[in-house]
């Protein structure tokens, strides 16, 4: 292994890398793309987080990876041709921390993947077939599947004797009312071609309603009827729509593509499109693609898609950036009205990941105006900072507005070790 130099196990253990307590049972948390592999090693019953990191350029000419471990750091620089290679690397990593993996008390993998399409409602214990569905899947989310095989296969070989699981991003939405999943498509082109919304985000999604249906249980009140907006707001950003802990709807679709406006995303924009720039500008299916998914959204219309550039540029005057923070809530702001009437009420909003936790220009305008909606915000607990789920909404508020950070990784990590233990 080619690495800068860092500390070897022994000074690992000096600098703080925490341990698992002898009776601990850890995961660890796979999530691979195309040319990384983010990977978390924690214990999903205490919710203690033991080492976490990324390898990224994978199958490029040099790839690199960190991993940090309490007060312990190793980076890598180096080959890394392919996901087995990164699996190795991680395992690598793990050692010059002083946290090997054969000594954690790792009972499951688990592996997040985006779609699981109609098939799959649960995590499932990852065999041969599923494995080869998940690939088979792969059409539906080509830029997200087969990375997730990849990762798959490799920590599968990587840790044989090991329970791996699939947690899947679209599982919370295959709950979603026919109506709402339902595309106005020709019903048999839409059954051959398995076009139907799926949604995504939904590992993200079902832990923050379920984190809200608790906090708002342990307050005295009766949530089987409990009308929910979640917010999760990142890079890739989406809505949904909760009663009683069951969704109602959600805004992104076949892909991730439809909804919001997002970092690079357009987010709803009219089909259309598609074939007006491939008749006049002779654009290829592919080119489109790309314009709609990686060059547009915030980018697209400012050239920023860091909030904090953004917010940093409109206290400087930039109108571009004004106007790509408008669309932006223009947008959010047509699903919050949306979901409120379609779960005839609103009982609590919730803002969740970097932007909705991070951003308070971001919420303070998306509910600027709607008192007369029940919707109050208090200005002061918009602004204060806190890593805890908490109430910014105003006493006198109907609908109370929460900030609950989310935790994909802890979720992935509670599932598999739920299916493992019931496996065992």
């Amino acid at each position: 292994m080619s690495t800068s130099p860092v500390s070897g196990p022994a000074d690992g253990a000096e600098l703080g890398a925490p341990a698992p307590a002898a009776d601990a049972s850890t995961v660890l948390v796979v999530n691979s793309g195309s040319s990384s592999l983010k990977f978390q090693l924690l214990d999903p019953v205490s919710e203690e987080v033991f080492a976490s990191g990324i390898v990224e350029r994978i199958g490029q000419e040099t790839g690199t990876a960190r991993i940090s471990a309490g007060d312990a750091y190793a980076p890598f620089s180096g080959p890394v041709p392919d996901h087995v290679a990164a699996m190795r690397v991680v395992t690598d990593l793990f050692e010059e921390v002083g946290l090997a993996l054969a000594d954690a008390n790792v009972v499951a993998v688990g592996h997040r993947v985006v779609q699981g399409g109609a098939r799959f409602a649960e995590p499932q214990l990852i065999d041969s077939w599923v494995r080869d569905q998940i690939s088979d899947l792969g059409s539906l989310a080509p830029l997200h599947n087969p990375a997730a095989v990849d990762g798959i296969d490799a920590a599968r070989e990587m840790l044989p004797d090991i329970p791996h699981v699939a947690v899947f991003d679209t599982a919370f939405f295959t709950r979603l009312p026919e109506a709402s999943r339902t595309y106005a498509l020709n019903k048999q082109i839409a059954s051959e071609y398995r076009i139907r919304r799926y949604g995504a985000h939904g590992t993200s999604h079902r832990y923050v309603s379920e984190q809200v249906t608790a906090l708002k249980a342990a307050e005295g009140r009766d949530t089987a009827d409990l009308r929910q907006i979640v917010l999760h707001l990142g890079n890739g950003a989406s809505a949904s729509a909760v009663k009683g802990g069951e969704p109602v709807d959600t805004s992104m679709g076949l892909t991730p593509l439809e909804g919001l406006v997002m970092g690079t995303r357009t987010g709803d924009i009219d089909p259309s499109v598609y074939a007006h720039l491939s008749r006049s500008a002779g654009w290829s299916i592919d080119e489109i693609d790309t314009v709609l998914n990686k060059q547009s959204g915030m980018q697209g219309l400012c050239g920023m898609s860091d909030f904090r550039d953004i917010t940093r540029a409109i206290e400087q005057g930039d109108s571009e950036a004004e106007l790509a923070m408008q669309v932006y809530v223009h947008r959010l702001r047509k699903y919050v009205g949306a979901y409120a009437f379609a779960l005839g009420g609103l009982d609590v909003i919730t803002f969740t990941a970097g932007i909705g936790e991070n951003v308070p220009e971001v919420r303070e305008r998306v509910l600027a105006g709607l008192e007369g909606f029940g919707i109050v915000l208090d200005p002061a607990k918009n602004t204060e900072r806190s890593k805890e789920p908490r109430d910014i909404a105003a006493a006198d508020s109907a609908v109370r507005i929460l900030i609950v950070p989310t935790d994909e990784e802890l979720a992935i990590a509670q599932q598999s070790l739920e299916l493992a233990r019931a496996q065992a």
